[in-house]
């Protein structure tokens, strides 16, 4: 291991103990070493992702300065993919000038919300120029809830034109959406070949609502990249609770306590038929994501259970739509 390697390893480590707010009770486990972060196949795309990505939120409202080393950290330890919206505030703003030493070995995934073709057209076009690229790897339906959000996308002067034109354009390299219901989700894949899916995948939701499992049964059987949201996600917040007395305002939903539960939720999801998970938007969890993924291990049974048992009382955060 070189310097290098081993200055990176130790940054990660002293965040994830050291990140204001999060539990240090547990020690860090002794760095073995400098190990770049494992890569998996993104569907029939031929892309190999790194199993994490950088969500853009991670840098929203921060400096430029610190954006820049975040993506930087980002690329030393392996990280090649990173997912953002026009909806993450500035993120767009500070993502284009940090990326821009190492656009080529990123796959550059970014979403809209606009749900007709003039006004997706728009959105793409703004997002390339505050993201200073000529492209985006992966362009994605942000977000789709209903079976309306599904047919305004698909229908006649729908988003899904300005998507396929802008492909043809070689402003999109490939085509996906994000979605928050299951029944949503299964019928974009209906209508279209998608190339990939960006899907809630939960310990919570999984053991608690059987959320997910079609959706990802359904996107392997279309051959199509599976990629995950809300890994580190345990529960609502209590009902009542003002906005104001959440921990982090990017958060709508209680995340998983640090480092142990949020480590464990982090390697089920993991160890789910994904290529990549993006963590929170929280950049508190950043430095843990990191870490997890450079020592990857697929979680045992008796892991399972524990990590099961230690969200008993959460209330699963879908169905339900921030």
């Amino acid at each position: 291991m070189d310097r290098r390697g081993f200055l990176t390893t130790g940054a990660l480590a002293a965040g994830w103990a050291a990140a204001p707010g999060l539990s240090a009770a547990t020690p860090v486990p002794p760095g073995q070493g400098f190990k770049p972060i494992p890569k998996r196949r993104l569907g029939k795309t031929g892309q190999d992702l790194s199993i994490i990505g950088l969500g853009g939120i991670v840098i929203m409202n921060a400096e430029q300065a610190v954006a820049n080393n975040t993506v930087a950290q980002a690329h030393e330890v392996g990280i090649n993919y990173v997912d953002v919206a026009p909806s993450y505030g500035d993120a767009q703003e500070r993502l284009g000038p940090a990326l821009k030493p190492y656009r080529n070995n990123f796959f550059l995934a970014c979403k809209t919300g606009k749900r007709d073709k003039a006004e997706a057209a728009a959105a793409l076009d703004n997002s390339l120029k505050l993201l200073e690229t000529d492209h985006v790897d992966l362009y994605q339906h942000h977000a789709v809830t209903t079976i309306e959000d599904v047919n305004r996308i698909m229908g006649p002067g729908g988003a899904q034109e300005a998507f396929e034109e802008g492909r043809k354009a070689g402003k999109i390299r490939y085509l996906g959406f994000s979605a928050h219901s299951e029944e949503a989700a299964l019928a974009l894949l209906d209508h279209f070949d998608f190339d990939t899916v960006l899907f809630p995948i939960n310990f919570v939701l999984a053991t608690k609502r059987n959320f997910g499992p079609r959706v990802i049964a359904r996107v392997h059987e279309k051959g199509a990249g599976m990629l995950a949201i809300k890994a580190m996600a345990k529960s609502q917040w209590p009902a009542g609770m003002a906005k104001g007395e959440k921990p982090n305002p990017k958060e709508w939903y209680e995340p998983c306590s640090v480092p142990d539960q949020a480590a464990l939720a982090l390697r089920w999801t993991l160890s789910q038929r994904i290529t990549a998970a993006i963590p929170p938007g929280d950049e508190r969890y950043f430095p843990l994501a990191m870490y997890v993924a450079q020592n990857f291990q697929p979680i045992t049974p008796e892991e399972e259970s524990h990590l099961v048992a230690s969200a008993a009382d959460a209330t699963p955060i879908f169905p339900h739509h921030a």
